[in-house]
């Protein structure tokens, strides 16, 4: 089977699993990297940040039209977690990410044992946070978990949604869309720095973001159509993927 056509799958299966709880740079970056084993890493992870921000736009605009988007607060949250992406895709190279895996493993660990002692963990109706309140919690966030997807990338959605869910009061629908918006922002970061130093094969981006994009809006579509039950199932599987791809990378 062609490369193109490996990466395009992987780009569809990535997109359809962004759309619901994020998790698909899991499926999407390694394929990129072991199907092109002979080109630069830098321009491979460039070139991966296209098809993930065409497949989190189509999810974004498919959520607004069913889920009320908190705009005012989100706007803000997005704008900080964009230049943090872009200060963690500038230090990527300069500084290694391998001392920061296994804190992260372990925060997976909990994230997914917590998740899952909590049987109504975002289910229950979204909680009325104050404005100044989710505001602070959400920029703090934002500057985290932004510097995070430009340092080292994989889980971000998940994180975001954890965020939206345990910090800002939202339930796994509102929490997904909102997670959407922050992402966008990132990527948009990161392809502007990997862009400007001409690390994205556009021949090879161009077609994974039209695959991406398919599977954004087949997640999109099944996750409103099945509910909180379903996105907290699958959001605990992709965080259990996570564990298990760290676990890799560290032992």
């Amino acid at each position: 089977m062609p490369s193109e056509l490996i990466v395009c799958i992987a780009s569809f299966i990535a997109g359809f699993i962004d759309a619901i709880v994020g998790g698909g740079g899991l499926v999407q970056t390694p394929v990129t990297l072991m199907a092109f084993p002979n080109m630069p890493v830098a321009s491979l992870l460039g070139t991966t940040k296209i098809p993930s921000f065409c497949g989190t736009a189509v999810s974004l605009y498919q959520y607004s039209k069913h889920v009320t988007i908190h705009w005012k607060l989100i706007v803000w949250i997005a704008a900080v977690a964009f230049f943090a992406s872009m200060l963690g895709s500038m230090l990527v190279s300069k500084i290694s990410n391998e001392s920061i895996k296994p804190v992260i493993f372990v925060a997976l660990i909990l994230v997914a044992v917590y998740t899952y002692t909590k049987k109504n963990f975002g289910q229950q109706e979204a909680r009325d946070i104050p404005f100044p309140t989710a505001l602070w919690r959400g920029i703090i966030s934002g500057l985290l978990i932004g510097f995070y997807d430009g340092f080292i990338g994989p889980g971000t959605g998940s994180f975001l949604v954890l965020v939206f869910i345990g910090l800002l009061g939202n339930d796994f629908i509102h929490a997904s869309a909102h997670a959407k918006m922050v992402n966008l922002a990132t990527n948009v970061a990161s392809i502007l720095y990997f862009a400007s130093t001409g690390n994205v094969i556009y021949t090879l981006a161009i077609p994974m973001a039209a695959c991406n994009m398919l599977g954004g809006f087949a997640g999109t579509r099944l996750a409103l159509l099945k509910g909180n039950k379903f996105i907290r199932v699958f959001f605990l599987l992709i965080v259990l993927g996570t564990i298990i791809r760290f676990s890799f990378d560290i032992f």
